[in-house]
């Protein structure tokens, strides 16, 4: 098995999307021209790459696998798999790019327009990561009021 760093598994990211942009999304009227392809916020997390990825067209949250896998061990491209944040559960897509291999997408925005500029997608993107690795506040336990009947029952 082939090992990678989260570094140059990004830089082989970016560089595929740009050129999926540059070969099959020329022309393409959802493309937002005030956007890039970026990607933000990509850490090491369970053996893997996690980020975002902002193109003119989507903004999928990834994962990049740091060890390549031999071919018998990949999975169909269609398949879905869940994982566990402290935010809750996600479902992932399993995809693949000749130039970068298996990857996972959890689709986020598409199309882009909502964002006028990069910088606004940048911390949309920054936001969610702080929100997906961040447990949701616990509900405190408020006590139900008592209803008329039950005070009438002797049940305060």
């Amino acid at each position: 098995m082939q090992s990678f760093s989260c570094d140059k598994q990004v830089q082989a990211l970016e560089s595929t999307f740009i050129a999926i942009q540059q070969e099959r999304m020329q022309g393409i009227p959802i493309l937002n021209p005030a956007l890039h392809v970026e990607a933000v916020g990509f850490q090491t997390w369970e053996n893997a790459c996690l980020g975002i990825l902002i193109t003119p067209w989507f903004m999928n949250l990834l994962i990049l696998p740091l060890v390549a896998d031999k071919p018998a061990q990949l999975p169909s491209t269609d398949e879905k798999k869940s994982y566990q944040f402290p935010s809750g559960i996600y479902e992932f897509l399993v995809s693949y790019e000749a130039n970068l291999g298996i990857y996972q997408s959890c689709s986020l925005f598409s199309p882009m327009f909502d964002f006028a500029d990069q910088a606004m997608a940048r911390e949309t993107a920054q936001a969610i990561l702080t929100l997906l690795m961040t447990a949701p506040e616990p509900k405190t336990n408020v006590k139900k009021g008592i209803s008329r009947r039950e005070l009438l029952r002797g049940k305060a």
